[in-house]
């Protein structure tokens, strides 16, 4: 089964369970609203612990969640450093044209004259649009924004990208 980062435990917050997530989601209102499933990987437990949302609120730059039967700050303690993360099964549908980081990040890039870029294996997002590095197979980088004059085509099936170059991208 595969599984995705949603937010990290860092601390707890008060006495009540109470617990304080740097969260690494975009769906934040889905993935903390009471009643949602998230499973907890602790680092030193093969088992993942179920748990349901109880209660979400943001506080600076922290979210806040408690969660069922989890009601003591002695509940909660040994729970930092545990990664919050969802099934596979739990992710959203996406519009068209929208993707998940795991999609992309494995593709094969080329041109539309077919001439092989490489690999995507990072995305960046510094700010308008997100970058990928694609690496060719004679360990040069190439970073290729995800723009529309860029990108043509994107088919996760067949995990290939076809881009068109603005002058200057490939050298």
């Amino acid at each position: 089964m595969n599984w995705f980062n949603v937010g990290k435990i860092v601390n707890t917050h008060g006495i009540k369970g109470e617990v304080r997530v740097i969260s690494k989601t975009d769906f934040p209102e889905e993935r903390y609203s009471p009643g949602s499933l998230l499973y907890l990987f602790l680092p030193k437990s093969k088992e993942p612990i179920k748990l349901i949302v109880k209660s979400h609120r943001t506080h600076k730059n922290f979210d806040l969640l408690t969660f069922e039967n989890y009601s003591n700050i002695s509940d909660v303690e040994m729970w930092k450093e545990g990664i919050l993360k969802v099934s596979e099964e739990q992710l959203n549908e996406l519009s068209e044209g929208e993707y998940y980081f795991y999609e992309i990040i494995g593709c094969t890039v080329v041109t539309v004259d077919d001439e092989e870029i490489g690999i995507v294996k990072e995305i960046l997002t510094p700010g308008a649009n997100d970058v990928w590095v694609v690496k060719h197979k004679d360990g040069k980088e190439f970073l290729i924004p995800y723009i529309d004059d860029v990108v043509i085509n994107i088919s996760t099936e067949d995990q290939r990208i076809i881009i068109n170059p603005i002058e200057g991208l490939l050298e």
